[in-house]
């Protein structure tokens, strides 16, 4: 059964339609006809009937010259506004069968423009040009690898899986896959240039705040039973060491791991990464890598801020000179002796907010329910504590043999530093509630404690369990177990402390001498985005696993989820300076959700809802004009043909 609907809809595309009738009949009918490109093909479609040319004889001495009219007034209306269009429906008309054993999606995704826009304007299609001007590729590497960090943010999987389901962006790229292999290997090849290069480039997008350098580690697992082997060359020695290697993780998986090491700018933004075996110390790459940095930023100095896994003596002096300072945090339990009798002793400290005398005391006893303490609740107390000596810190340094082992060795010099003590009574109620519902655990796994299945470890519950051992000569021992309380004390002892290393200058004056330490203390606490970097990386980016098992194409799947990372956090400063505040989940979710559906090949119709996030995308990017509910396709493949190059 055939239905006639009349559709009338807002067109806002300067485009022409054009006469259509069979020039060979004696009595034609007259059409208007629309050309359109949709996707990659070119089609026409008579949208409107105006008349045979027996009909129009009755109203017109020249049928043709009115039909003309009819097209010229049909332009202008379809210019400036409503239109009508015929178009018939079928709807028995069965869905073409096709070889394909499963059913693919006709809807295509649009919200990756705005990813593209900060791809396009990093340059990233000329440098790779520039980088392959020597070379015949006979594919579009820029394409490939614009498509492959769009996918990571948006459908992030294994490159197969990416190569599968490019039909789901509007511009349904076609290439193959080892073309997407290829191009991974031109990327590392230019790894460090690359890297450079999105950093220089990316100041012309947002000014970067590279006055601290933040600096921390992270584990990457991978889908593979066993770690890869060292090779030794029989004839030179050399030792070329595997790269998915066993190592320390916090999610204790079987896998083996590579370890990615990545600097931030005090906006969150990405600076520089590097990658090393998962068997490697992470206090060995900050070095190598930071020295990349200085090269990057033409030896302009900043403060180099990291928690205290990276803060060891090659690290501290390493950015003691240059013009450059540090800014670490500083284990009170690794202090010697000297040092925590300072530290507890209960003189010298000051209120952050006031800098008046208090006592540790004082502090640990006040009514913290009543409210004329709130304030008091809510404040830090803090003393200075030269500590020029290392060996007083409990620092190690590397020491290398020429055999390949590495031992650590207490280091030992000068360097000069100050401790910033800082203690919090509202941080030791909430570090002494933690513990308690520890012990409370470890009570209730003392009532059924199984010796064959009991292990004690470092940082869980069973900590605070204590074995003992009796029994006579010559008989055999029984075990008992109890609550070591103890450990629970020496625990005790260091809530509500916190400290941080600097070799930046603290004035004497108390006045001044509050604003630095605010200053530090401010510094040391953003480090919680570069964790929000790596959790952005591993669970919106999908970074791991990963399924690449050579090292150059390891090393491509950084740079690919780095460069997605970059772009997106670029995104993000953008909403920050327009006002605006979203979640990474909200930004992509949005993207994700900016689907248009062709509508019987004459324009796409949108499927997604107004948001607050696509309205300030708007007001961002306003020529992107991606928030209208109906798509010329001409006017669509305009606006990805600018930005794709």
């Amino acid at each position: 059964l055939l239905y006639g609907v009349v559709l009338y809809y807002i067109l806002c595309y300067n485009t022409s339609m054009k006469l259509n009738y069979d020039k060979k009949s004696k009595d034609p009918t007259y059409f208007i006809q629309q050309g359109f490109r949709n996707g990659k093909k070119t089609s026409t479609r008579n949208v409107k009937r105006i008349g045979k040319h027996s009909e129009l004889l009755a109203i017109t001495d020249d049928p043709l010259a009115y039909a003309k009219e009819q097209v010229a007034k049909f332009n202008e209306e379809f210019k400036n506004s409503k239109v009508s269009m015929d178009l018939t429906i079928d709807f028995d008309e069965k869905i073409k069968a096709t070889e394909d054993v499963v059913s693919a999606s006709t809807l295509k995704n649009i919200g990756y423009y705005y990813l593209m826009q900060l791809y396009h304007d990093l340059g990233i299609g000329s440098f790779l040009k520039k980088a392959t001007q020597d070379r015949k590729i006979t594919f579009d590497l820029n394409q490939i690898n614009r498509f492959l960090c769009c996918a990571r943010i948006l459908d992030p999987g294994s490159k197969r899986y990416t190569h599968r389901h490019l039909s789901g962006f509007y511009e349904n790229p076609d290439f193959e896959y080892v073309n997407i292999l290829r191009t991974m290997d031109v990327l590392e090849e230019n790894y460090d240039a690359y890297i450079s290069h999105l950093f220089e480039v990316s100041n012309t997008i947002v000014k970067r705040n590279t006055s601290v350098c933040y600096y921390d580690c992270s584990n990457f697992y991978f889908e593979a039973e066993a770690p890869d082997e060292d090779y030794v060359d029989e004839v030179t020695g050399e030792i070329i060491r595997g790269f998915r290697k066993y190592g320390l993780s916090k999610e204790h998986r079987p896998n083996p791991i590579v370890e990615m090491g990545l600097f931030m700018d005090g906006d969150g933004i990405p600076l520089s990464m590097c990658l090393a075996p998962g068997n490697e110390s992470e206090q060995t790459t900050a070095v190598p890598l930071e020295k990349q940095l200085v090269k990057m930023l033409d030896g302009k100095p900043f403060i180099y801020c990291a928690d205290a896994g990276l803060g060891s003596y090659h690290i501290r002096n390493f950015n003691a000179m240059g013009g450059r300072s540090f800014v670490v945090t500083q284990s009170v339990k690794k202090l010697s002796n000297v040092l925590q009798d300072a530290v507890f002793s209960d003189c010298d400290y000051r209120l952050l907010s006031s800098g008046k005398a208090v006592s540790l005391k004082e502090l640990k006893a006040f009514d913290k329910t009543a409210a004329e303490n709130k304030d008091l609740y809510q404040d830090k107390a803090y003393k200075i504590i030269p500590a020029n000596n290392l060996v007083e810190l409990g620092l190690y340094e590397e020491k290398r043999y020429k055999n390949g082992k590495v031992k650590y060795v207490k280091a030992k010099g000068i360097l000069k530093q100050n401790l910033i003590i800082t203690f919090s009574r509202k941080m030791m109620e909430y570090q002494r509630y933690i513990r308690n519902r520890q012990i409370d655990r470890a009570k209730k796994l003392l009532e059924n404690i199984d010796p064959e299945t009991y292990k004690k470890g470092p940082h869980d519950v069973t900590r605070f369990i204590k074995r003992s051992s009796k029994g006579k000569s010559g008989e055999k021992a029984t075990d008992e177990y109890y609550l070591d309380k103890k450990t629970i004390e020496e625990e005790e002892k260091y809530d509500g402390f916190y400290a941080i290393a600097t070799n930046l200058e603290i004035d004497r004056h108390v006045a001044q001498q509050r604003a630095d330490v605010e200053l530090i203390l401010e510094i040391s606490g953003q480090r919680y985005k570069i964790e929000d970097c790596f959790r952005l990386l591993k669970t919106n980016l999908s970074s791991r696993p990963v399924y690449h098992r050579n090292e150059e194409r390891i090393i491509a799947h950084f740079m690919i989820c780095y460069t997605a990372l970059l772009i997106f956090r670029l995104l993000q400063k953008q909403f920050e300076l327009a006002g605006f505040h979203f979640t990474p989940g909200n930004i992509i979710e949005t993207l994700q959700n900016m689907e248009v559906t062709d509508v019987d090949g004459i324009f796409y119709k949108s499927t997604y809802t107004g948001s607050k996030v696509l309205s300030a995308l708007n007001t961002i990017y306003p020529l992107s004009q991606l928030d209208r509910k109906y798509y010329l396709p001409k006017d669509l493949n305009k606006k990805f043909k600018k930005i794709s190059v």
